[in-house]
């Protein structure tokens, strides 16, 4: 039996840290889809497109090839790097991810990853739109302060200069701008476990979301 882990929550919880490690403890595939968001909401804003010029974009994306090999991705052949990872590029991701057009041509390549295979994927609507059918949904959250502050040693360590009040501002932006679409927005599926990260550690984490699995996975490995 495949194992499919659903990991949503919002912005800098702690959900890429906590998908990846528990991926590899588990011995199973890891999908970061937020990195999909931020790889598209990046290359349209730097094609100069409108968020909302629905015609653009679709244009756009139906010219588009993103690749995803051995946990890397590929946009149009060509690997993507940390320049996905800053918080404008976030912004950016939720601007063009309230676009159906956006959430169609994503959903659909997610499916498709996802597919047949026991995997942990993390995003903001894995449990509710892309994997509803995973075994194990959780919704890890932790209060924008906190988050705001992950984010910002996680940026001063890559030698980026970056402001925590910017990048708390930009938390409760993307917050509000994920909560509010019409479309997938950021919401706790009805079955799926919240843990509040704020005073834990990834290993604390890790551990909760394990006990869960082994309740309810019998992996093939």
């Amino acid at each position: 039996m495949h194992c499919k882990i659903a990991i949503d929550g919002p912005a800098g919880s702690g959900k890429t840290t906590v998908a990846r490690e528990l991926a590899k403890r588990l011995g199973i595939e890891y999908l970061d889809t937020g990195a999909m968001y931020r790889i598209v909401g990046l290359y349209l804003h730097n094609c100069g497109v409108n968020p909302d010029s629905t015609e653009e974009i679709e244009k756009i994306l139906n010219e588009v090839s993103i690749e995803y090999k051995d946990g890397e991705y590929y946009l149009n052949g060509k690997k993507i790097g940390d320049e996905i990872r800053t918080a404008q590029a976030g912004v950016y991701a939720s601007q063009y991810g309230a676009s159906p057009v956006v959430r169609k041509f994503l959903t659909k390549l997610q499916k498709e990853i996802c597919a047949n295979r026991s995997i942990v994927a993390e995003g903001r609507d894995i449990g509710t739109v892309v994997m509803p059918d995973a075994q194990v949904k959780i919704f890890l959250v932790a209060s924008p302060e906190v988050r705001a502050k992950r984010r910002y040693e996680e940026l001063k360590m890559k030698g980026l200069e970056v402001s925590y009040d910017e990048l708390l501002r930009q938390i409760i932006e993307r917050d509000k701008l994920d909560s509010s679409r019409e479309i997938a927005p950021l919401v706790k599926a009805e079955d799926a476990i919240e843990i509040d990260s704020s005073n834990l550690s990834v290993e604390e984490v890790v551990e909760k979301i394990l006990e869960i699995v082994k309740e309810r996975c019998k992996l093939t490995r």
